[in-house]
C-alpha cells in the first residue's frame, strides 16, 4: 500500500525491517551544553573510561552521534553508517552529504548498549540560524523522534528561555508526548527555593508549547556520578535518578509491545493516506467530463479540496479521526511530485483470488497485530507452572 500510493513522499517515516528489528532508540536533546553527552556517559557507564563522549562547558557536539553497542570501541562515519541497511539509518541519506559529514556512530562493549541505543544531538543556540549548520537541522531531528521509544529533552537551570528553535523542536515532538520526558539537569547547584523558582520557571516557558492536559514526566537531578554540589536535596536527586532508571528499564521491556503499537500507528497512516489519494480520485471521476478541460478540474480539487468535501469524507464514511487526519497543504505538496490521475482507485487493487490491499491491511490494524500482541502478553506474563499445559 505504500508503494502504490507513494507515502514515504509525504516526508513520513517508512518502516523497514530494520526498524522492526532495532533496539529501543532513546534520543537526548535540549539547549547546548546542559549535559546530555555527560548524561549518556554516565547512563552507559563509561565516565571513567577513555570511550567516553567529549563534554564541556561551551556547545561540544554538534554531531548527531549514534551511541550503540559493539564488541570493541569503534567509531563509524557518517558514510558507513548509512550504508549498512542493517543498521536502520540507510534513510539518512536523503539529508545530503553535509548531513552525513555530521553524523557519526560510536560502537561500546557496555552492557546497557546490548538493549538500548542513545542518540546524542547538538545543542540547540537560538542565535544561530538553521542555514548556517549546512543541512536541514529540523528535518533530520524529526526522522530521529518518529523513531525514538524515548525522548529526554534536557534543560539546565541556566538555559529556560524559549527561542525559536526550541519551539521548531516541539512542534516535532507534537503527538509524541507518551514518550517526552523533561530533564532538569545541574539542580544541584540550587538550594530547595531556587530549585522551587527554576522548577516554575520550566513549566511556565513550556506551557505553550505543550499543549496537553497532563505534563511530561520531569525528572530533576544531577546525571552525572560526581558528588553533589549542595547535598540538601540528594535524597530526593536519588529518588529521582532510580525514578529515570526505571522508566529506562521499563522502556526495554516493553520493546515487543511498543514495536506492535508503532506497527499498527504506522499501518493506521498508511491507511488514511490510502484513503484520502482514493478520496480525491473519486470526486475527479465524479466531476470530469468528456467536453471540458479535465485538466483544470484536476488543478481545482487539488488546490481546494475543501470545496469538494474530500477530508470530511474521509472522516464519515470510514471512520477516521479527525486528529488523525494530515494538514491539506501536504497533498497540495504530494500531488506536485505526483500528478493524481497518475493513481488507481483502491477499488482496482482486488485480485480475483485473495483480498483486495487494503482488507488486507485493515485486518493487519485490527485483528492480527492485536492478536500479536495479546500472545506475546499471554505467554510473557504466565509462570512456566501456569503455561505447561496449554496448547501453543
Amino acid at each position: 500500500m505504500e508503494e502504490l500510493y507513494h507515502y514515504k513522499d509525504l516526508n513520513r517515516h517508512t518502516v523497514t525491517d530494520a526498524d522492526i528489528l532495532a533496539k529501543p532508540l532513546v534520543l537526548l536533546t535540549g539547549p547546548w551544553s546542559t549535559g546530555k553527552s555527560s548524561m549518556i556517559n554516565y547512563l552507559a557507564g563509561v565516565e571513567d573510561t577513555h570511550h567516553l563522549l567529549y563534554t564541556g562547558a561551551e556547545p561540544t557536539t554538534s554531531d548527531f552521534i549514534v551511541v550503540k553497542y559493539g564488541s570493541s570501541y569503534k567509531t563509524v562515519e557518517g558514510v558507513v553508517l548509512v550504508t549498512d541497511k542493517s543498521q536502520g539509518f540507510s534513510s539518512l541519506e536523503r539529508f545530503g552529504q553535509g548531513f552525513l559529514e555530521r553524523l557519526q556512530g560510536v560502537e561500546m562493549p557496555y552492557k546497557l548498549l546490548q538493549k538500548v541505543t542513545f542518540i546524542d544531538t547538538p545543542g540547540i543556540i537560538e542565535n544561530r540560524k538553521q542555514q548556517q549548520r549546512g543541512y536541514p537541522f529540523n528535518e533530520v531531528t524529526k526522522w530521529f523522534v518518529d523513531r525514538a521509544d524515548l525522548i529526554f529533552v534536557v534543560f539546565d537551570p541556566t538555559k529556560l528561555d524559549v527561542g525559536t528553535e526550541l519551539e521548531s523542536l516541539f512542534r516535532q515532538l507534537k503527538g509524541r508526548e507518551s514518550q517526552i520526558r523533561l530533564i532538569l539537569n545541574k539542580a544541584d547547584t540550587l538550594n530547595m527555593q531556587e530549585l522551587m523558582r527554576v522548577y516554575g520557571a520550566l513549566f511556565w516557558n513550556l506551557a505553550p508549547l505543550i499543549n496537553v492536559t497532563e505534563p511530561p514526566r520531569v525528572y530533576t537531578g544531577s546525571f552525572w556520578s560526581k558528588p553533589f554540589v549542595r547535598n540538601g536535596s540528594g535524597d530526593l536527586f536519588i529518588k529521582e535518578e532510580t525514578s529515570l532508571l526505571l522508566d529506562l528499564h521499563e522502556t526495554i521491556k516493553n520493546r515487543v509491545e511498543n514495536k506492535v503499537a508503532f506497527l499498527r500507528k504506522h499501518a493506521t497512516l498508511v491507511r488514511i493516506h490510502a484513503l484520502i489519494v482514493d478520496k480525491y480520485l473519486q470526486v475527479f471521476s465524479e466531476q470530469k467530463s468528456n467536453f471540458y478541460n479535465n485538466d483544470e478540474l484536476l488543478q481545482k480539487i487539488v488546490e481546494s479540496p475543501q470545496r469538494y468535501h474530500i477530508f470530511q469524507s474521509v472522516r464519515s464514511e470510514s471512520l477516521v479521526s479527525k486528529y488523525d487526519l494530515p494538514p491539506v497543504e501536504e497533498y497540495m505538496e504530494f500531488f506536485s511530485v505526483h500528478a493524481l490521475n497518475n493513481f488507481e482507485r483502491l477499488s482496482t487493487h482486488c485480485p480475483y483470488f485473495g483480498k483486495c490491499v487494503m482488507d488486507e491491511l485493515e485486518e493487519s490494524i485490527n485483528d492480527r497485530l492485536p492478536r500479536i500482541l495479546d500472545t506475546f502478553m499471554q505467554s510473557s506474563h504466565c509462570s512456566s507452572k501456569d503455561c505447561t499445559n496449554k496448547k501453543p
